[in-house]
């Protein structure tokens, strides 16, 4: 990148000044100017991660038209099958691709091609944030297909940066923002996160627990194989619970089960937060 090593340190002076402030604009933007001295990308987002509840916005850079797929489609429902999503959930730290997170089927899931080819990226790429309790954030960097997916350099040179990144991220946001109503007891808050935790997001459904965290990871991208492996179970056992689920549920495919998903997402919209 262009420009002098005093450039360099003025922004980086900038950014840790920013951490100090009360505007997660001034931080993001920051971030943003420091992060693109070194590599070249379309867009930074920052969300927050608390369990199943809807992800707090922290900063973006999107126009009010992206920022409808990139955020208000997002929070409304389909985070819940995002790999950074369960990335964050599940206390990953540093910096990670998506092609690392997801899930084996995940670019040929209902998922990918009702929701995530909308956003037309090339590649989306991440700074893994863990917070007190169950709380996490994610920066986001994503490039376009116009802008092709990050090079071998570039993704080296984001992992040597991730320990500063992470540290200026904590500085800002030491705790999300309680923005929201919390309905969760403090001891519950530092409790560590189930695997069959998000089953309760199928409630609605008339099925077992484990046809609900089978439910979950077909969502999310999984094929048989790697369900049985998270569940450790034998693979023959998983097609049962999908046989049984799609009989329990009137369904015949993936898109089905994704159309259901949709529903239950619509129903909650109205509801409070999980």
């Amino acid at each position: 990148m262009s420009g002098s090593r005093g450039d360099e340190y003025n922004q980086l002076a900038a950014l840790i000044a920013a951490t100090r402030e009360t505007s997660g604009e001034l931080f993001g933007k920051a971030m943003v100017t420091w992060l693109r001295r070194h590599v070249s990308f379309d867009h930074c987002v920052i969300f927050g991660y608390r369990g199943a509840s809807r992800p707090p916005l922290l900063f973006e850079t999107f126009s009010p038209t992206e920022s409808h797929v990139f955020v208000a489609l997002y929070q409304e429902g389909p985070y819940l099958l995002d790999p950074f999503h369960h990335a964050a959930v599940e206390r990953k730290e540093g910096f990670w691709r998506m092609r690392e997170l997801a899930p084996d089927r995940f670019y040929a899931s209902e998922y990918y091609r009702s929701y995530y080819s909308q956003t037309k990226l090339a590649e989306e790429v991440g700074f893994f944030v863990p917070l007190p309790g169950k709380d996490a954030l994610v920066v986001s960097l994503m490039r376009l297909h116009a802008s092709g997916p990050f090079g071998t350099a570039d993704a080296r040179l984001l992992r040597d940066m991730a320990p500063a990144v992470i540290g200026f991220a904590r500085l800002r946001w030491p705790a999300l923002p309680a923005d929201e109503p919390a309905e969760t007891k403090q001891d519950e808050a530092i409790a560590p996160v189930n695997e069959f935790e998000r089953a309760h997001i199928w409630k609605s459904l008339s099925l077992t627990p484990r046809e609900k965290h089978v439910v979950d990871l077909v969502l999310q991208g999984h094929s048989t194989e790697s369900i049985a492996r998270a569940m450790r179970i034998v693979p023959g056992t998983v097609k049962v619970h999908r046989r049984n689920i799609y009989r329990k549920l009137k369904i015949k495919s993936q898109a089905g089960l994704f159309a259901r998903f949709v529903e239950i997402m619509d129903a909650r919209k109205d509801q409070p937060a999980i």
